[in-house]
Order: structure tokens, then C-alpha cells, then sequence
């Protein structure tokens, strides 16, 4: 079974996933990241493929990716730094990227290289629905990948329907229209959205994401689905100088008041 889906089955609500970018701030710092993070608590961890164009992110998240493709950090060399993860790591991994850099390394090789070092799911931002279906769920599926569909207040009930039908695992929940890390905390707004999607009854579990960055707002997306999922406010953190696991612990155990 995916460990995306074996975690839902076992673990019902305040999931935690969090967000960092490949190889920053440090080139050589995802797999020590990656420790830190499950040895704190975490759920799920989420890498960031660096790209030169994230157009989903903000600011936070455009400078990581900026300085870790500046650190030299690619995808065959991120395959290369996880080789080994799973001898360390057993938290469900997903990948998040955009199309482009993954068709210049292959759509095929890209899963496949996913299944051998033991990557669960993936987020591609930019990969239209009807692409994914006709032209590589059955490569997903035969690799043993999730596809990760993300939804927004914008998106209507039937689209939301569609992605339900289509998903497995989790649907990312995105909070508000905006770029990742512009807004923190969650408005009256976005709860009417939340109750909205609970109402649906979607037979995805959902984690927000966007604008997740406290105790206080991590704890209030858990009241509206199985969890939340944390990106610029840790990638801010892990920016500051120090030991890696230290900062990573201190991050967790403020968000979680463990």
C-alpha cells in the first residue's frame, strides 16, 4: 500500500505536512532536513523541486528556489541525494515541482526514479487534469505514484467533484487565491470556503495549505479538514543560521506546542 494512503488509514485528523525546497539553504542539507523533520513529529514531508518560475509560490519560496539552483542543485542530483532515504526515512514522501523541468528529465524516467528511491506522490501545480488522465495516470499507477490535484475558493463543485473522482490519497486544500506565503492566518472568509468543501463530503481526506504559519492558524485549519500543511513560515525558519535539526525541531515544536 502507498504510505500516503496508509497514513490517512491510521491517522484521521492534525496531519502535518511539512514544505522545504531541494538543497536549501544548504546544497547538501534535504536529507538531513528530511531526518529532522520526521524525528520532530511531522507526517509527510514535501520537497520542492527547484524551478526557475515556481509561479504558485511567493516570494519565500521564489528566493529558495532561486538560491538552491544557484547551489547547483538539479533533479538527477536530487534523486541522488535520495538514493538512500529510505534506509532513514519512513514518513510518506511527495515531490512538488511544475511540468517543465520534469518533461526535460522525462515524464517516464521521472517515475520511475520516483518508485526506485521510494518517492509516494508528487504536486505538479501546472499539470492540467485532462493531460494527467489521458496521457499518464496509468504511468503514475504503474510506479506506484499519487498525483496530488490542488482546489482554491475559486474552483467550482463540479471541478471539485471531478478532482475527487480523479485523486487519491489527499486533496491539497489551497486556502486562498493567492501566492504561497502572501497571507498568514485564516479569515472568516476561507472558513466559509472550508465549510463549504466539508459539506461536499468529498471521499478524499483534504490538508490546507497557504498562509498556514503558527500554532493558532495550523490548529484552526484541523477544525475544517485532516490537517494543514506548512511551507514559507518553515522555509523562513530554516533560513537563519544554525544547526539544521535544531531549527527544524524548534519550528515543529512551536507550530505543534509539543
Amino acid at each position: 500500500m502507498n504510505r500516503i494512503t496508509s497514513l490517512f488509514e491510521r491517522k484521521a485528523k492534525n496531519l502535518l505536512n511539512v514544505y522545504f525546497t531541494a538543497g536549501y539553504p544548504d546544497l547538501h542539507d534535504t536529507l538531513p532536513t528530511m531526518k529532522a523533520l520526521e524525528a520532530s513529529g511531522v507526517d509527510l514531508i514535501e520537497i520542492g523541486i527547484p524551478y526557475s518560475d515556481p509561479i504558485a509560490d511567493g516570494p519565500t519560496i521564489q528566493e529558495s528556489n532561486g538560491k538552491a539552483l544557484d547551489n547547483g542543485m538539479s533533479l538527477k542530483f536530487l534523486f541522488e541525494q535520495l538514493a538512500e532515504m529510505r534506509k532513514e526515512v519512513s514518513l510518506p514522501v511527495i515531490l512538488m515541482g511544475y511540468v517543465n523541468p520534469i518533461e526535460q528529465f522525462g515524464m517516464e524516467a521521472f517515475c520511475q526514479k520516483c518508485q526506485e528511491v521510494g518517492v509516494d506522490g508528487v504536486i505538479l501545480p501546472d499539470l492540467p487534469m485532462y493531460e494527467y488522465l489521458h496521457g499518464y495516470q496509468e504511468l503514475f499507477k504503474r510506479h506506484g505514484l499519487l498525483n496530488i490535484f490542488l482546489i482554491t475558493p475559486q474552483t467550482s463543485d463540479e471541478r471539485i467533484r471531478l478532482i475527487d473522482q480523479a485523486s487519491e490519497g489527499f486533496i491539497y486544500m489551497v486556502s486562498s487565491a493567492s501566492t504561497t506565503g502572501v497571507k498568514t492566518g485564516i479569515s472568516s472568509d476561507q472558513e466559509h470556503y472550508f465549510e463549504r468543501i466539508a459539506q461536499m463530503q468529498l471521499k478524499n481526506p483534504c490538508l490546507i495549505g497557504f498562509g498556514i504559519s503558527d500554532f493558532q492558524s495550523f490548529q484552526k485549519a484541523c477544525e475544517h479538514a485532516s490537517g494543514a500543511i506548512v511551507g514559507s513560515a518553515f522555509i523562513k525558519a530554516i533560513s537563519a543560521q544554525g544547526d539544521v535539526s535544531a531549527k527544524v525541531k524548534a519550528f515543529v515544536q512551536k507550530l505543534l506546542k509539543n
